[in-house]
């Protein structure tokens, strides 16, 4: 049973997926409270064989999250910025390498740290008067929870240097158009749009997921000739697991999968 470790995020669990929800009003804003919360959340959830995905939401209907509260930077102490940093490389990282699928149910404004979040996830869904950016050059910082990197694997260069290096603000259809959501869908729908793909997913193999998404993200550290013959190893190294056999034995009986996650 995954706890609450803060009031600054909000958990529930939906069947085998576990919701998290930012709840720092007026903006959600990420506070090392709040981003010690979501590393420790996910290293709960990568220890419960029952919880195979993770999705993201914002409290209220405006923001998904601002990012860093800029009062923290305001008199310009390097310690300060060193340990928010840290804390937001640590949070985002995590949730990047979570072995199951997460998702980022964009229900309004996802700036600064608050895209990085969305970014460190495996899918965004986003509503379509949510608005996405990257500004901190705007205040003389940069984004330091991945962005940069996440960003301009994600829309290519181009783009990324328009949203970081220009400062500039994209709406949804756009962000849907480069790359940066996978589906767009109208207000109020994220969530539940988010949490049926969560479902989809759990109706898939937890190892073979794990696996899978372990060779998809390799692509960006290597190159395609040196990943064949790993993906080949993964491929019989499943049936080391209990739901490879489960999942051909389900198929060939005709009859839903009872996975054990193992």
């Amino acid at each position: 049973m995954i706890k609450q470790k803060s009031n600054k995020l909000l958990v529930e669990m939906r069947g085998h997926t576990l919701l998290v929800t930012i709840n720092n009003p007026p903006a959600n804003t990420w506070d090392p409270e709040s981003l010690g919360a979501m590393k420790d959340l996910v290293a709960e959830a990568n220890a419960d064989k029952e919880i195979y995905a993770i999705v993201v939401t914002g409290q209220g209907e405006k923001f998904f999250s601002a990012g860093a509260d800029l009062k923290l930077f305001a008199d310009g102490d390097k310690q300060v910025a060193r340990n928010m940093a840290e804390h937001f490389g640590g949070a985002f990282e995590a949730l990047a390498k979570f072995r199951g699928v997460t998702i980022a149910a964009l229900n309004g404004y996802a700036m600064g740290g608050g895209l990085e979040c969305a970014l460190a996830c495996d899918i965004r869904i986003a509503e379509r008067q949510a608005q996405m950016a990257l500004p901190e050059a705007t205040v003389g910082l940069l984004p330091c929870g991945g962005g940069t990197q996440n960003l301009s694997w994600m829309v290519g260069e181009g783009w990324a240097k328009r949203m970081i290096l220009c400062g500039e603000r994209v709406d949804a259809t756009t962000a849907e158009r480069i790359g940066l959501v996978e589906e767009v869908v109208e207000k109020g729908q994220a969530l539940g749009r988010a949490l049926a793909l969560a479902d989809a997913v759990c109706k898939q193999s937890p190892p073979a997921v794990s696996a899978c998404k372990s060779l998809i993200q390799r692509a960006r550290q290597t190159d395609i000739q040196t990943s064949y013959a790993p993906e080949r190893d993964a491929f019989v190294g499943l049936f080391d697991t209990k739901d490879q056999r489960e999942g051909v034995n389900a198929f060939l009986e005709k009859r839903s999968p009872q996975w054990v996650n193992g």
